[in-house]
């Protein structure tokens, strides 16, 4: 899907660049949730634990207080780690892609009534810089299929294909007409970042039709 015109380049070009800077501010926060405030909560749950075994024969009723504290702790340090993998744009790079996009489907089922589901072909071995340019890609698509397409059904599909590896967003939602060289912004970067990686791109959609994103990975001979 080539670029309509100038302007369009330089949109995605400014685009991506916030983007970046958002990713690295993405980045430092999740390293001070992880390292810092979850540890912090960690070990006050440790701490609360310690206090519990201590205070157990003496002051009963106090126990189970400080056992309901340590629920509230646990499910808080659950939160954060969610939120620090949520932030994190180095995902793919520290959980491979298979984790990375089932977290990416269990983050959009809080919000999507419709069914969604991930079917990914355990066979599939894929290079860093492409299989964090598809999990971008699923990621754009699954939003764009959210947020506009009105769809009850979305599916991510990622299986080997004739020495490739392909990934399809499918939705059955209203669908568009696709016309050459032109498109929302959403899909004009998914392009682009199928471009930086080397990954053909492809979209097929029309109206009442649903749409299929399709990107595919080959390796170089």
């Amino acid at each position: 899907m080539p670029f309509a015109t100038d302007e369009e380049r330089e949109l995605i070009h400014l685009l991506v660049s916030v983007m970046n800077a958002r990713e690295q501010e993405g980045a430092r926060v999740s390293r001070l949730l992880h390292d810092e405030v979850g540890q912090i909560l960690s070990a006050i749950g440790l701490q609360l634990d310690l206090l519990r075994m201590d205070i157990r024969e003496n002051v009963e009723d106090v126990s189970p207080r400080i056992a309901d504290i340590q629920k509230v702790i646990e499910t808080a340090v659950t939160q954060v780690r969610d939120l620090s993998y949520e932030l994190n744009p180095s995902i793919v790079a520290r959980t491979g892609l298979p984790f990375a996009l089932d977290r990416l489907v269990g983050r959009f089922r809080k919000t999507f009534s419709g069914g969604l589901r991930l079917l990914f072909d355990s066979s599939v071995r894929v290079p860093l810089e492409a299989a964090t340019a598809l999990f971008k890609i699923a990621e754009q698509a699954l939003d764009n299929a959210v947020q506009y397409s009105g769809a009850t059904q979305i599916e991510i599909l990622v299986k080997p294909a004739k020495g490739a590896v392909v990934l399809e967003v499918r939705d059955n939602g209203k669908g568009f007409a696709p016309v050459h060289g032109t498109g929302g912004l959403g899909l004009h970067l998914m392009s682009y970042q199928a471009a930086q990686a080397g990954l053909k791109f492809s979209v097929a959609s029309g109206p009442e039709k649903g749409t299929i994103v399709r990107a595919i990975y080959r390796a170089a001979k």
